[in-house]
């Protein structure tokens, strides 16, 4: 079976996709991808070993109409090449993740008679995805409630969001080798999304003393690439406090690095939600308030109220509240076995198994072209 997934824009779209894609290459079958040329996708699925075919598409501004042209065309055009490019490759089914880009990749496969897989990471269906789940053969959500806009509920499965092998293959001793932290010491990992966040960021630099005095505790703070600077004056660390409290604009052994954690402060993206969920870790979750439909307050309402986290607004995190809550948690164990216990339920693991079935599934029942 010959498999495009196509995704762009965030790694929130990438990651998920290679999780799927580790899996069907395991079984056998040909993975291809299509994303935009100058994309995130266009980096990290090339280095992931995905062969890589690009389109260009580009979404639009509601305040320059000029732009919904521009786009239009764009998907227009890259909708005819993806149609020769499918058909020249002999592509049973495309998995769209999300994205611009999956648009004239869908359409071309509708075109085809190519059946189409979406897969929706968040609670909240995003625009691509919503217009291609119409006429899709089989739409995997990671929360029930983003299937509600859709008429036909006969083919929404829910499959969890998957994750990459290297998140659960991790050990907790090479996470705590690779970062220097002692085996019995309890870690903190502090991590805003790639971008990072500045709310999380200053309420962690507020805090510093008080988290300095719990003898046993270790900070690994990542702050996103922009962020870095501010926060390494903010906190002025002294050379003593750098060897527990660790500075780094960006992670890119976030295996290791979250086998490693006791516990997590997080936005709730859904890549970030689904590897916490995978490695069962503690969380306290702020949800960035200005996602798309406020996606992420409703992401992480889901996992809070299954007992996995706690959650703190974006516009509290710096007061006390947030505070009391963090030294809570690093205080008690026994709360934070029960998120533990909790987290399992969600059974993340699972998820990337249970889309490449989905797949599967979906080529077996196509008609014949």
């Amino acid at each position: 079976m010959k498999v495009v997934l196509s995704g762009g824009g965030t790694a929130g779209h990438i990651n998920p996709a290679l999780a799927l894609a580790e899996v069907l290459s395991s079984q056998g079958h040909e993975v291809l991808f299509a994303g935009t040329p100058q994309g995130v996708e266009s980096r990290l699925v090339p280095a992931a070993g995905v062969s890589f075919k690009a389109f260009e598409a580009s979404g639009f501004n509601r305040r320059h109409p000029l732009t919904l042209f521009k786009g239009m065309w764009k998907i227009w055009r890259s909708s005819k090449l993806a149609q020769a490019w499918l058909r020249d490759e002999g592509v049973d089914v495309v998995v769209c993740f999300g994205g611009y880009v999956c648009i004239p990749v869908g359409y071309a496969a509708e075109k085809l008679g190519i059946p189409v897989v979406v897969h929706e990471q968040n609670s909240v269906m995003g625009m691509a995805n919503r217009e291609l789940a119409k006429k899709a053969a089989a739409v995997a959500l990671t929360y029930e409630v983003a299937g509600a806009p859709l008429a036909d509920k006969s083919k929404l499965h829910v499959t969890g969001n998957p994750v990459r092998s290297s998140v659960f293959e991790s050990t907790r001793e090479e996470g705590r080798a690779l970062l220097g932290i002692p085996n019995e010491a309890k870690m903190l990992l502090v991590f805003g999304g790639s971008l990072g966040a500045r709310h999380i960021n200053t309420a962690l630099c507020k805090l510093k003393e008080r988290l300095l005095a719990i003898p046993d505790l270790y900070v690994v703070h990542i702050t996103g690439p922009k962020e870095l600077d501010t926060v390494t004056a903010e906190l002025a660390l002294t050379q003593e406090e750098q060897k527990r409290w660790q500075v780094m604009g960006y992670q890119n052994r976030m295996g290791e690095t979250m086998a490693a954690a006791d516990l997590i402060v997080s936005r709730a993206g859904a890549t970030s939600l689904a590897e916490i969920s995978a490695r069962c870790i503690p969380a306290i979750l702020v949800p960035f308030p200005f996602a798309t439909d406020d996606h992420q307050t409703t992401n992480a309402r889901a996992y809070v109220d299954g007992g996995a986290a706690w959650m703190v607004a974006d516009d509290n995190v710096e007061g006390e509240d947030f505070a009391n809550k963090l030294l809570t948690l690093i205080d008690d164990e026994e709360a934070r076995a029960s998120m533990t216990k909790a987290a399992r339920a969600f059974e993340t693991g699972d998820a990337a198994g249970k889309l490449a079935e989905l797949v599967t599934a979906s080529v077996a029942t196509k008609p014949m072209r």
